[in-house]
């Protein structure tokens, strides 16, 4: 057996290998106490699959070359740079701007995608039809990725799009890009086959590109807030994509498996989502709900009852169940450590103690769990809104903390609500429910809340970090008298 025999089976190996452990490392992502392993294992296969396409490409020659040519040193470059950039950035951010730094992240995997692909138009001359029409898919779904996700990431962080933005005639705008675009892939596949020239096959390429950055954009700055949670699980099965069709046009398997794995399991999770939602895909991407901002029938006018902290212990103090239900308000106050103490001395005072998580609670999918995974809250506490629900009604206590769309009960009753039809946590049915807020705002939909103003709600307007700690402090100054 000849070396080039051998680079190609130990190669192959290799990709094995690294896609087995992309594999079992995602499903160790399911758990909260195996999920660091799963990013262990993860990461591993990366290395991995880097250090096989140096291999498989045959760079070994430039080892000794200036640096200016040598492979290695701009690859270790590239690494190190991007884990010194990625290190302190995951260390710097709060856990509020964790859902931008995810949507960035989207974007930079459909940008490295993007340019993947337009490297390998420049470079390589032998390529055929098939690698031709997935090197242009990769261009049009990375460009969508990449600009819809800076789209997602300005309207999360207010840094843009502040206002509703509405684009008359959007679906039609869409469209046309969309078939622009299309157009500029099967040019280039027509220059690869022979039909028209190289310099029409650029203007393809060049098509192509234009239209579906375009495209990410009107698609995306059109969708309201509310929905960012969805459209950052969509854009994450984008970039996903991105990554297999690119593996397709440069004929690397571990990029095509990794790709379908990142698309399909992002996929899965925007139509749990979108279902989370009581919504469609198809209403998400060509609908308007969320444009603007929009009330609920109001019915009754009454003012919502407030209450102290100290009124609220003794409350709390003869509670035998409690329920808490977080929202992005909880990220907000970075509460999640002082609602862990609570839940210690409420379970000290012989309180059982859970958590109900909406899929949409907070910013992007996941995030109450995250925070909550952060201040060591067991796992096993952590309870979906079909496993809570049919408690809510025997619960003493629910302790709402910054949500207000995900326990709306209009969109249970009030047909001419926005958020009518979508699944909620059931929390007015608890005997007594508590509402930590600053103020009477509405949520990120614009919808008013009418169980604020239910007889057995009670507001404790505050910080919401401030009011747990209060409370935990009752706690300790009665076990202390």
């Amino acid at each position: 057996m000849n070396f080039e025999s051998i680079r190609v089976v130990s190669t192959t190996v290799l990709y094995m290998i690294s896609s087995i452990l992309f594999i079992r490392g995602i499903k160790l992502l399911g758990k909260a106490d195996t999920a660091r392993k799963g990013n262990r294992l993860s990461s591993v296969g990366m290395l991995i699959a880097v250090v096989t396409v140096l291999f498989e490409k045959n760079v070994t020659d430039t080892l000794t070359a200036d640096p200016l040519h040598n492979a290695y040193i701009w690859t270790a470059a590239a690494i190190a740079l991007g884990a010194v950039i990625g290190a302190v950035w995951a260390k710097k951010v709060e856990m509020t701007g964790m859902p931008q730094l995810v949507a960035l992240f989207n974007g930079f995997g459909g940008l490295s995608s993007l340019l993947v692909a337009l490297t390998q138009y420049m470079t390589d001359k032998s390529i055929n039809v098939f690698s031709s029409i997935a090197l242009g898919l990769t261009v049009a779904i990375g460009a969508i990725a990449f600009t819809g996700s800076v789209v997602a990431w300005g309207k999360l962080s207010g840094k843009m799009f502040k206002k509703n933005i509405t684009i008359p005639g959007k679906n039609f705008i869409n469209g046309l890009l969309a078939a622009a675009g299309l157009c500029g892939v099967i040019i280039y596949a027509l220059q690869i086959a022979g039909v028209v020239t190289p310099d029409i096959g650029l203007i393809g390429i060049i098509i192509v590109t234009a239209a579906y950055l375009i495209l990410g954009f009107t698609m995306v700055v059109a969708i309201g807030g509310g929905d960012m949670p969805v459209i950052i699980s969509l854009l994450n099965a984008f970039s996903g994509l991105a990554a297999a069709f690119a593996g397709l046009s440069i004929s690397n398997s571990v990029l095509v498996v990794s790709g379908c794995l990142v698309g399909t399991s992002g996929l899965i999770l925007t139509l749990i989502m979108c279902k989370a939602m009581n919504r469609t895909l198809y209403s998400l991407l060509f609908g308007s709900f969320g444009a603007s901002a929009k009330k609920g029938a109001s019915g009754e006018q009454k003012e919502p009852k407030s209450m102290s902290v100290e009124d609220a212990y003794l409350i709390l103090e003869a509670a035998s169940s409690v329920v808490f239900i977080p929202g992005y308000g909880m990220a907000v106050a970075q509460a999640q450590h002082a609602v862990k103490e609570l839940c210690d001395k409420l379970e000290e005072n012989g309180a059982e103690v859970s958590f109900a998580i909406h899929p949409v609670a907070g910013r992007m999918p996941g995030h109450m769990n995250v925070l909550l995974a952060e201040a060591n809250v067991p796992y096993e506490q952590l309870k979906t809104a079909d496993e809570m629900n049919p408690q809510m009604g025997s619960t003493d206590v629910a302790i709402v903390i910054g949500a207000n769309d995900v326990v709306n009960p209009s969109a249970l009753t009030d047909e001419t609500s926005p958020l009518y039809g979508m699944p909620i946590i059931n929390a007015f049915e608890a005997r007594t429910v508590f509402v930590l807020k600053r103020g009477k705002g509405t949520g990120f939909s614009g919808v008013e809340n009418p169980l604020f103003t239910n007889d057995n709600t009670v507001m404790i307007y505050g910080d919401a970090k401030q009011t747990v700690s209060s409370l935990v402090s009752e706690f300790d100054d009665s076990a202390a008298g």
